[in-house]
């Protein structure tokens, strides 16, 4: 089987991670995958918050756990978030944009060997003042529309098995 398809239909969501850092030339190389998803009309509108530093990292997680009303942590143990923004004035298609790279980025984890998973409620994040003032203090600005977050690291245990494919999902119309 080609690798690509390979990787395509094996990689899973990994909601167990070890604190092993991956190395910053893989995280690299994740991002630029990011940045190569196709964006509408070519806008390239999507930008990548790329967060290892632990104490940004533990209070985007404080952030999204407020969302769900919960005190758990939302990133299972990651120690790497790639938050996925969309500047709402520059996209023509904001969502799909920002879905593509996240997607890209996820299946680029895969293929690199580490484990990832997308968590939501970035949208709800980033529309917090909280979520705002980080940004502003990053020297971000615009009007950005959280996406997702892409958590990435090493998988604690085996990554999860693929659920059977349901049927009947493919309408042939020849």
């Amino acid at each position: 089987m080609n690798q690509t398809i390979s990787d395509l239909t094996t990689r899973r969501s990994v909601r167990a991670y070890s604190d092993r850092m991956p190395s910053k030339a893989d995280l690299e190389t994740i991002c630029q995958a990011g940045l190569y998803a196709a964006t509408g009309m070519g806008t390239q509108s999507p930008i990548i918050l790329a967060v290892t530093n632990k104490a940004l990292r533990d209070r985007l997680s404080r952030l999204n756990a407020q969302v769900m009303n919960t005190d758990s942590d939302p990133f299972y143990g990651a120690p790497v978030v790639l938050t996925v923004l969309v500047d709402t004035d520059t996209a023509v298609t904001p969502v799909e944009d920002g879905s593509l790279m996240m997607g890209n980025m996820l299946n680029a984890a895969h293929a690199l060997g580490l484990s990832s998973c997308w968590i939501n409620r970035a949208r709800e994040v980033f529309a917090s003042d909280e979520g705002k003032a980080i940004l502003k203090d990053l020297g971000i600005e615009g009007n950005y529309l959280g996406i997702g977050n892409c958590i990435v690291g090493y998988a604690q245990g085996p990554e999860p098995q693929a659920r059977p494919r349901k049927e009947n999902r493919i309408h042939w119309v020849e």
